[in-house]
């Protein structure tokens, strides 16, 4: 997927309320930023052949991505314990790149996303909430699309249980991005919650999700 510059800068832009940049007046410079600070956590650039991506990074993650990739080394040009340079040479796979570029957002941005996050951490075992709870829990109940966008690039499933989150109906997700549909039902009846052609009886599971 990673294989171009468009590629990547489409990703970027695929997170909310960003934008694209040429600060440097060097079409070499492409960076996407987060328009309310203006910061930007996705620079790209090419150089020795290859392209590269610099991404902000929480100083504890910085060394444990270095150590994985030989690919991923301190930021070029920028402050080397906050920021990882990505050299794109096909070593690290597209999952991982995602996850990298998904927490640069999160550090840049005043992040709804860590917002929506922290609403879905706060389902209960064997308890489900709908998309717009989960908006209205972080503020704008009309930001369902919003809640459904973090959830598909869910940073952290293992502590991020969005396999909780349904449909006004109770319906599950038919693009569930964890291990496709069948997997999203698995992780509910694990929990003990009933399935039934798809759907889930929101008046037995629903959680209330008000402070």
């Amino acid at each position: 997927m990673f294989n171009t510059r468009e590629k990547v800068l489409e990703y970027g832009l695929s997170f909310p309320d960003t934008y694209r940049d040429a600060p440097f007046h060097d079409d070499n410079w492409q960076l996407v930023r987060y328009k309310g600070n203006k910061k930007a956590f996705l620079w790209t650039y090419e150089k020795d052949g290859y392209l590269n991506l610099n991404l902000k990074v929480d100083p504890i993650k910085a060394h444990f991505w270095r150590d994985v990739y030989k690919s991923v080394i301190p930021g070029y040009h920028q402050n080397k314990e906050h920021w990882n340079t990505v050299i794109l040479d096909g070593s690290i796979p597209d999952k991982d790149i995602k996850l990298m570029i998904a927490e640069s957002f999160d550090l840049v941005s005043d992040s709804t996303s860590k917002r929506i996050y922290e609403a879905v951490k706060r389902i209960p075992y064997g308890k489900v909430a709908t998309y717009s709870q989960v908006a209205e829990a972080v503020g704008n109940r009309k930001m369902s699309r919003a809640v459904g966008n973090a959830l598909h690039k869910n940073p952290d499933p293992s502590s991020i249980p969005c396999f909780r989150v349904v449909n006004a109906k109770g319906e599950l997700s038919g693009e569930f991005a964890f291990g496709g549909k069948d997997r999203q039902k698995q992780l509910l009846e694990a929990e003990g919650i009933e399935v039934i052609n798809g759907r889930v009886d929101l008046s037995k599971y629903q959680c209330d999700l008000r402070p």
